[in-house]
């Protein structure tokens, strides 16, 4: 799997399609034109699809650039927020705590909302994160999420986790409820962006061939996957931390009791500039109460 492109591909592109201009934007970001447009023709590049219809004096977004925008626009949001939230708190007893939103809504919530009641005294800034952008350390403590042959050089796994297939309890009702590990062809399978393999590693722990499979809906983020199968729209295959809070509260079953090793876990780092006992006192808590839920 290629790593992600360069975050000045991305802000160069979101920068352009806000003013419609390479110009423009590169008097907003402190480059040259010529770089600006280097870098959006290297994102189309990776992409695989033009995002701008070029005219001699302005640009026109493409359909696939206007899909694009929003979420990148969300993004890096995000990022600035982050920064914005450490030049502000720098207050030694506030933590910041970086963790995909994936995790940060379905397990790392209820982790902190627990800190609190035990430590009143530290504040804690917990920021969800849909674009990762390891180069800048801008929390006291960052969780990312990496495969297996990828992991952070001084990253602590908080878990050995799991892959789970799960689906809405309708699926196993009625004439066409999934009762044989084959009946998985029968329903939609959905898929998460640059988490295919699950599909793989999964079905094959099954012993069904994925070359049978023709449909299926795709999504770029782990917790619309999960709702879309909570909706009854079909399987979806995920790490079982991301699926305690569905499969707790009955919205999710799992039809067949397999669970493979999950290629990708999630991994701890402390930012080597945080604030000392503080933020040890953070990261034995979550490493605790990460180890609780894997039991």
């Amino acid at each position: 799997m290629k790593p992600p492109p360069p975050l000045n591909y991305i802000r160069s592109f979101e920068s352009s399609a806000r003013h419609l201009s390479f110009t423009m934007a590169a008097k907003e970001l402190g480059y040259t034109q010529a770089a600006v447009s280097t870098h959006v023709r290297a994102l189309e590049h990776y992409i695989g699809r033009q995002l701008f219809i070029r005219y001699p004096r302005s640009l026109k977004l493409t359909e696939m650039g206007e899909a694009f925008l929003p979420t990148l626009r969300q993004a890096l949001d995000q990022i600035d927020q982050a920064t914005e939230a450490i030049v502000t708190s720098s207050r030694n007893r506030t933590v910041v705590v970086s963790c995909p939103m994936s995790l940060a809504e379905n397990w790392l919530a209820g982790c902190m909302a627990a800190f609190r009641k035990k430590h009143p005294e530290i504040e804690i800034v917990l920021h969800g994160t849909i674009w990762e952008d390891l180069s800048e350390q801008i929390a006291d403590i960052t969780i990312s999420t990496r495969r297996f042959d990828d992991r952070p050089p001084a990253g602590i796994p908080l878990w050995n986790d799991e892959l789970v297939l799960l689906c809405a309890p309708t699926l196993l009702d009625g004439e066409d409820a999934l009762k044989l590990p084959r009946d998985i062809l029968k329903v939609d399978w959905i898929f998460v962006h640059g988490r295919q393999e699950y599909w793989q590693v999964v079905t094959s722990a099954l012993g069904v061939d994925m070359e049978d499979y023709d449909k299926g809906l795709t999504t770029n983020a782990s917790n619309i996957a999960l709702e879309l199968a909570a909706m009854g729209a079909g399987l979806v295959a995920t790490q079982r931390s991301l699926a305690h809070a569905y499969l707790r509260r009955g919205l999710l079953v799992e039809p067949f009791p397999v669970r493979p090793p999950s290629p990708w876990n999630y991994y701890l780092t402390e930012n080597q500039l945080s604030k000392g006992t503080i933020a040890r006192t953070v990261r034995e808590w979550i490493l605790s109460r990460a180890q609780e839920d894997s039991a």
